[in-house]
This record gives structure tokens, sequence and C-alpha cells, in this order.
């Protein structure tokens, strides 16, 4: 992810913000079953990884074979390459029948929807996605709407209309850049009773060079969180470990849900940050997920 990376992070204060107001409110509504554990899903942006040859997948496997490879060794993805373009109902096919169970698929709504045509004139392209993506069948996950750094608050109107014409129950959370959105103000405080009032998420990111896109204002009980890394550098360790201080009281004030990816700019360093993090979190609240292993490679011309 390019969106808020910085040439040098030293200058850059690593601290988890206080949750905003609402987000307790949020969750301790959440009505979630006290006995229940909530469903954590943590992946990474892509399954075509070549690095991984020879090391979370095996050396020589497929293209093709990559994703089925991905889905033994995570149990989400973030789905961008629907950001591009809607896939047909044989890809979708594909895909549902190629992962493992309980995998889930985090797909990013169209750029023409979001970037080109600014979420005007949307509805039938927005329908298309939906109806296509609704053959994932549960494999569906948590969709997401990234609006451009260009779409602020003067444009709250044409948000809210889309919401309102949005399938209902199609799950979506919602990503803003544009600065003006996590200011105080009234047309902010607006949108989050909007997507509290249609049971709607946002996405949190916690990158370096934008410390806004930290709002920690959750407005229902999924939380959508896209982690940026530094290259395993050791604020990685200590913001994953803030990170699961806080999901710890989130999940104990009612979180149903949590979606959490990892990006790195080497790729080879997701899976490592994110067998930390699930180590931190079995630690602390004993949720057990399977990390990331390194896959044992035959030795040409071993027998034994």
């Amino acid at each position: 992810m390019d969106f808020g990376r910085v040439d040098s992070i030293q200058a850059i204060r690593f601290v988890l913000p206080p949750d905003a107001v609402g987000t307790a409110e949020v969750l301790k509504a959440s009505n979630r079953l006290a006995y229940l554990k909530p469903e954590v899903y943590v992946g990474c942006p892509t399954w075509n990884n070549k690095p991984w040859l020879g090391s979370y997948y095996p050396a020589g496997a497929k293209a093709a074979d990559q994703l089925e490879l991905y889905s033994k060794q995570f149990n989400t993805i973030e789905l961008n390459t629907t950001h591009y373009r809607i896939p047909d109902a044989a890809t979708i096919n594909r895909w549902r029948e190629t992962v493992t169970p309980n995998f889930t698929f985090c797909p990013k709504l169209p750029q023409v929807i979001s970037h080109e045509l600014q979420l005007k004139n949307t509805e039938t392209i927005t329908k298309n996605f939906c109806d296509s993506l609704q053959g994932l069948e549960e494999h569906l996950g948590c969709s997401f709407l990234q609006l451009p750094p260009t779409f602020g608050p003067n444009q709250l109107d044409s948000l809210m209309r889309y919401l309102d014409s949005f399938p209902r129950g199609f799950p979506l959370a919602l990503e803003l850049r544009e600065e003006d959105w996590f200011r105080q103000n009234v047309k902010s405080e607006a949108l989050w009773v909007l997507l509290e009032a249609y049971n709607l998420a946002t996405v949190i990111t916690d990158v370096a060079g934008r410390r806004d896109v930290l709002h920690m204002r959750l407005t229902n009980a999924t939380a959508f969180i896209r982690f940026v890394g530094n290259g395993l550098h050791p604020t990685d360790y200590t913001r994953i470990d803030d990170w699961v201080a806080r999901l710890n009281t989130w999940f104990d004030w009612g979180l149903q849900k949590l979606y959490f990816f990892i990006h790195q700019p080497d790729i080879n360093h997701a899976p490592v940050l994110i067998s930390y993090f699930l180590d931190r979190l079995k630690q602390t609240y004993g949720i057990a997920l399977d990390k990331p292993q390194i896959i044992l490679q035959p030795v040409q011309g071993r027998l034994f």
C-alpha cells in the first residue's frame, strides 16, 4: 500500500489513539453472547506471491494453485482485484470451490464506483458487483468501499444517497481518506450515525504518514483494520502489542468480527508479523488460529 508511506519513520509517533466517541456504545449494544468467541480473520492483500515459492508455498507451485495454497496458510484475503474489474461467474465459482472451509474474501468495490463516478449513477454497477460476489456464498466476508482523498464531507449528500441505496444485508465497510472527515464536524458525525443505522462498518488504517485515518470509530460490531508495517521495524511489534490490547477491550465489550490485514513493503515480512499477532491474541485472549508455516521442501536426490 503506497497510501501514507513515508521515506523515514524516525519522527513518527506510533501511538494508538483513544477510542472515538461512540465506539464503546456501539460494541456494548452488540448483544454478543458472552460465551461465544468473536470471529477473527487475519490475512494479506494478495495471494499471487512469487517470493513465497519455496517457503510458504511449495517451490515450483503454479500461479493457478496459489489461491488454494494461500487459503491453507491464512483465513482471509483483502481482495483488491475486484477494484479493477467485477469477476465473472466462472471465476467466482472457481474461487469458492478452491479455498478451504471458513476462508473469507473481502472484496474491494470497483474504482469506477468510488473514484471515477464518485458514487453518482452507480446503481447498476453496484448491483452487478454485489450479485457477482454473492456467488462466494459462505466465503463472502466484508466488502469495503475506499473513497479517494478528494472525496470530503462536502459530498456527504452523495455518500448518504449511495449508502441508502446500497443492497441491504451485503456486508460493507467504508474507508475514508480526505482529512476533513477526521476533524470534529457535523457532517462526519452525521455519517457515523448513518453507518450505525445501516449496520455498516468503518475501515481503520494504521499507516505511518497519515495518523488521522487511525480514527478508532466503530459503527457496528465489525472491525476492519488495515495495518501497514515498516519492514519488521521494532515499532511494528509494539504497534501490534497496542492493537492486541485494544482488541481485547473491544472483544470484552462485544466485538463480533475482526478482519485484520497486514501490509508490508516486502511481502515476505507479512507472514512473520501475522504470526506474532496471532501469538499475542492467543496469549492474551485465548483466540487460537493456525499460524502461517514454512513448508518443508523436498531435497533433490534424497530418498529418505
